[in-house]
C-alpha cells in the first residue's frame, strides 16, 4: 500500500506593488534563461518522502569524487528506497578497473557496467574480436552490463577510451560483440539521438528551445544521421541480435512520439526501455504517458541519470506516483513548461521501480 504524504498549498491574492510594475514595464530586458516560472494554481502539491516500493536505479553514473560522496550517496540510497545503483562507467581497460575499486566496498549498493573498447575499428579487421576480449576481461572483473553506449548521429562515442565515429550500433562488426554480451548474459544499455526538439530550428517555434539549444545537433555536418535515421539503427541492430538484450535509455529518446517506442516494444521482446532523464520531457503530457506506462509496465525500467541528491529522486517519485498537476521544477530540469504527475498503478510502479530490473539483470 502507498502511503503519501499530502499538503495543500493556499495561494492569496497577488496584489502588484510598485516594484512589481516596475519590473513589468522593464520586460524587454527579460531573457529566456532567466525565466521561472510559479504556480498560481491552489491545488494538491504532494510530497513523497521516499519511493512507495524498492528501487533498482537502472541508469546512474560515477558521480561521487570522493569516498565520502560515496558514503553519503548510500546514506541518501537507503533513506529514499534505492536497493542498488546500476553505475554506466562507459569505460574500458584501466578506466574500468579503477571505478569497480572506487566502489568496492559497496558491492550490494552499486553494480558496475563497462564500455566497449572500439580501438582499431577503422583500421584492424580484428578489432571486434579484441572487443570481445576486453569485454569478457570486464566481466571477470565485475561487470555485468553494457553501457551507457551512445550515438547521437556522427558515431558511437561514449565509450572510452576510443570513439567510434562513422560506425554505428547496426554495423555488421558490432554484431560480433552484441553475440559476445548475449553469450556472457550482460545486457545493453543504449543512448540513441537525442530528443526532437533538439533537431528542429532554434527559433521563438521551438518548445523545448531553453534546453534544445545547449544540446542541439548540428545536421549540416557531413555522414550525421538525423533522428529517424538513428532510430532505425537501433531497431536493426537489436532485431538481427534477438539474444542480446537491450535497453533503449531515456525513451529512446521518442518522448515527442512515443508510438515509435511502442511499435519497437511490440516487435521485439529483447528491447527495454529506462525512463532516465525523460521525466521532464514526459511529464506535460500525463495521461498519454500514463498510458503508455500502464501498456508497457512490463518493458520500462527506472532510471536516474541526474545525480545523487534526495530532491533529484524526490521529483522522479512525485511524477510517477502522484497525481499533482501544473507544478515547476526548475532546480533539476532546464525547460520552462509546467509538470504533471502520471498516478501510476502499483502493479506497474513496482514493476518499473524493481520488477523488470531483476529480469534484465538475469536475477531471481
Amino acid at each position: 500500500m502507498r502511503v503519501i504524504a499530502k499538503l495543500t498549498i493556499v495561494i492569496l491574492p497577488l496584489v502588484l506593488s510598485c516594484s512589481t510594475q516596475h519590473k513589468e514595464s522593464n520586460l524587454e530586458d527579460l531573457k529566456l534563461k532567466n525565466f521561472r516560472p510559479k504556480s498560481v494554481y491552489n491545488i494538491q502539491k504532494t510530497l513523497i518522502e521516499n519511493a512507495s516500493f524498492p528501487i533498482i536505479d537502472m541508469h546512474s553514473h560515477d558521480y561521487a569524487s570522493s569516498k565520502q560522496e560515496i558514503e553519503q550517496w548510500v546514506r541518501t540510497m537507503k533513506k529514499m528506497g534505492i536497493e542498488k545503483t546500476v553505475i554506466l562507467s562507459y569505460q574500458t581497460g584501466n578506466g574500468f578497473d579503477s571505478i569497480v575499486n572506487k566502489y568496492s566496498q559497496y558491492p550490494q549498493e552499486f553494480e558496475i557496467w563497462c564500455g566497449i573498447d572500439y580501438t582499431g575499428y577503422d583500421t584492424d579487421p580484428k578489432w571486434a574480436e579484441n572487443a570481445c576480449l576486453e569485454l569478457e576481461r570486464c566481466y571477470n572483473a565485475g561487470a555485468r552490463g553494457v553501457g551507457e553506449l551512445g550515438d547521437k548521429g556522427e558515431g558511437l562515442f561514449y565509450s572510452k577510451p576510443t570513439k567510434a565515429y562513422g560506425m554505428h550500433c547496426d554495423n555488421p562488426g558490432m554484431d560480433i560483440v552484441w553475440a559476445k554480451c548475449a553469450e556472457l548474459g550482460m545486457p545493453v544499455n543504449i543512448h540513441i539521438a537525442e530528443p526532437i526538439w533538439m533537431y528542429e530550428p532554434m527559433d521563438s517555434t521551438n518548445d523545448g528551445l531553453m534546453n534544445s539549444h545547449q544540446w542541439r545537433i548540428d545536421l549540416t555536418k557531413e555522414g550525421i544521421l538525423d533522428h529517424a535515421e538513428l532510430i532505425q539503427t537501433l531497431e536493426n541492430a537489436v532485431k538481427r541480435n534477438p539474444n542480446t538484450t537491450f535497453i533503449a535509455c531515456h525513451f529512446a529518446n521518442c518522448s515527442y512520439d512515443l508510438n515509435i517506442l511502442a511499435n519497437l516494444l511490440d516487435k521485439y521482446p529483447n528491447l527495454y526501455a529506462d525512463n532516465s532523464a525523460r521525466y521532464a520531457e514526459t511529464a506535460p503530457i500525463p495521461r498519454h504517458v500514463k498510458a503508455f506506462y500502464e501498456k508497457y509496465q512490463d518493458r520500462i525500467i527506472y532510471g536516474t541519470d541526474m545525480g545523487m541528491n534526495e530532491e533529484m529522486y524526490k521529483i522522479t517519485f512525485r511524477i510517477l506516483e502522484s497525481d499533482d498537476e501544473h507544478f515547476y521544477e526548475t532546480e533539476q530540469f532546464g525547460y520552462h513548461w509546467a509538470l504533471n504527475g502520471f498516478d501510476l498503478s502499483d502493479s506497474t510502479l513496482e514493476k518499473v521501480y524493481k520488477s523488470n530490473a531483476l529480469k534484465v539483470l538475469n536475477t531471481n
